[in-house]
């Protein structure tokens, strides 16, 4: 399956929009281009020959995703339905590249258990690593999110070799270690695994407890596994070979612990009490924009919107749900939680922050020239428009006027 894709001019000017700058909105502004970088952001008034004009819709910077799990579903929509690796990059591109997202992370779970309703393993994450790495990147940089599974020694070997075999990269790797073991982090409720493996395997209440009953059991047999699993990652993260995230922090003393192994960033956290001691110690907190949209954890853990009204958020990721990105911004916007300018850094200026991307998230010059122009006048939800990149544009709705 061979690539193409035509590139827009590399110098160009947009004008006629509402340029969404870190504090305050532009009215009546023009952003110019050249060479692929943001020039600078100025008054419409000063441009007069802007190639085009962004009829006074918002412009944004291109959104950044740095945890999404929706490639395993474009990959198998349904059990058994496999679809080519190449394939399934492109269809998600384009849903991508119509939500906005100009940067993403696909997660990729080096583990040797399957999640609910996700096939997994060593061999899976390892493909999506090669496949994600020869995508073209014009239209979206695509990027990996190495998902561990602290307990899972075959999938610290597939993350250990992987890791060696990447050389000299322009940001240190982005990894999640994550333990899902019931009783604690995500599922400090078992009875919502349970609930999970009902749903996904179709199993009744007895099976599910027994199911539930063996996972504690062998998380106490692969102890010494997550020791030495978390001691190599703090190796890596003090010596800046990773960039190290933790996932599901739920207390105190969890989040103690990440600080010292060289976390950078508190990956859902599910309590109030976990989010506000990582921002005491200066770890970013992010947040799942699903969970903004609906109100609550679907686990039954702390709500996204009262960490965001606690002022404890710095970056959304879609988890699952690309288009949900503007939509959590949108909503937070509306309910009076952030400003729009917060709002939109949530997607943007933070999750690069917390990836360690310097060269993209903010309308600045001298930044990447990812764009994304989004229609808020007819709608509820408001719809991007064009999304443009520094290495490509496309047009996903409608035309520009």
């Amino acid at each position: 399956m061979s690539w193409t894709y035509a590139a827009p001019p590399a110098n160009y000017a947009i004008r006629n929009v509402r340029a969404v700058l870190p504090d305050r909105i532009v009215d009546d502004a023009a952003v110019v281009v050249r060479d692929g970088r943001i020039a600078s952001v100025e008054s419409s008034r000063s441009i007069t020959d802007a190639e085009v004009d962004g009829g006074g819709m918002l412009l944004m910077p291109g959104f950044v995703d740095i945890h999404t799990d929706a490639l395993e579903k474009e990959r198998m929509p349904r059990p058994n339905a496999e679809l080519p690796w190449e394939f399934a990059i492109a269809s998600f591109e384009s849903k991508l590249v119509g939500a906005g997202i100009t940067t993403v992370f696909h997660g990729a779970g080096f583990q040797h258990h399957s999640a609910h309703g996700k096939e997994r393993s060593v061999g899976l994450a390892q493909q999506m690593c090669d496949h994600v790495a020869q995508a073209p990147g014009n239209r979206v940089d695509h990027r990996v999110l190495h998902r561990l599974d602290i307990r899972s020694q075959p999938g610290v070997d597939a993350l250990r070799a992987h890791l060696q075999s990447l050389g000299d990269t322009d940001v240190p790797p982005l990894v999640s270690h994550e333990d899902h073991t019931p009783g604690q982090g995500q599922y400090v409720d078992r009875t919502k695994m349970e609930q999970f493996i009902q749903f996904y395997e179709d199993k009744t209440d007895d099976e599910a407890r027994a199911q539930v009953d063996g996972l504690i059991a062998e998380a106490q047999r692969t102890e010494p596994v997550r020791e030495a699993t978390l001691r190599w990652l703090g190796e890596l993260a003090h010596a800046g070979r990773i960039r190290l995230v933790g996932h599901d922090p739920d207390t105190i003393d969890v989040v103690d612990a990440m600080r010292a192994r060289g976390v950078s960033a508190s990956e859902f956290p599910t309590t109030l009490e976990a989010a506000r001691h990582s921002r005491e110690l200066g770890l970013d907190n992010v947040a799942g924009a699903p969970n903004v949209l609906r109100g609550r954890s679907h686990a039954g853990n702390v709500s996204a919107g009262e960490l965001v009204a606690a002022g404890l958020v710095d970056a959304l990721a879609s988890d699952y749900l690309p288009s949900g990105l503007l939509a959590a911004a949108w909503s937070l916007t509306a309910n009076g939680l952030t400003t729009l300018p917060q709002a939109v850094g949530l997607i943007t200026s933070g999750p690069a922050h917390v990836a360690g991307l310097k060269d993209r998230g903010r309308l600045e010059a001298g930044l990447r020239a990812d764009l994304v122009l989004v229609d808020d006048r007819h709608h509820r939800w408001p719809q991007p428009i064009a999304t443009l990149t520094s290495s490509g544009a496309d047009v996903t709705a409608g035309s520009l006027v």
